[in-house]
């Protein structure tokens, strides 16, 4: 049997690129929460708060996904440790996300 080339990447950097895809795409739905109007229009309709509360709960299933697949995969393959800090490390690298946007935004 051929064995599979993969790469084998650490806790931290495994946080590091799950952190910058849930950041990426906290960005696109920034956009769209702020150009919202422009794109698609002023909705003074019912289907507005549909669409948000929607959107909301994708959002929340699609940042889920990408935060937890990878250690879920690693928890039942026996890799509970790994799992764990990459958890721990997705959490710190995004709280580091979140004050970096913070100062930036205080010194503006």
């Amino acid at each position: 049997m051929a064995k599979k080339n993969s790469v084998k990447l650490t806790p931290g950097i495994l946080g590091f690129l799950q952190a910058l895809g849930v950041a990426a795409y906290c960005a696109f739905v920034g956009i769209i929460f702020w150009k919202g109007n422009e794109i698609f229009g002023k909705m003074d309709v019912y289907v507005g708060p549909v669409t948000f509360l929607i959107l909301f709960i994708a959002s929340a299933m699609i940042c889920a996904l990408m935060v937890f697949y990878q250690p879920y995969l690693m928890f039942f393959a026996g890799k509970k440790k790994e799992a764990a800090e990459t958890v721990v490390n997705t959490a710190a690298w995004l709280f580091l996300a979140f004050t970096a946007l913070l100062i930036l935004m205080y010194f503006r």
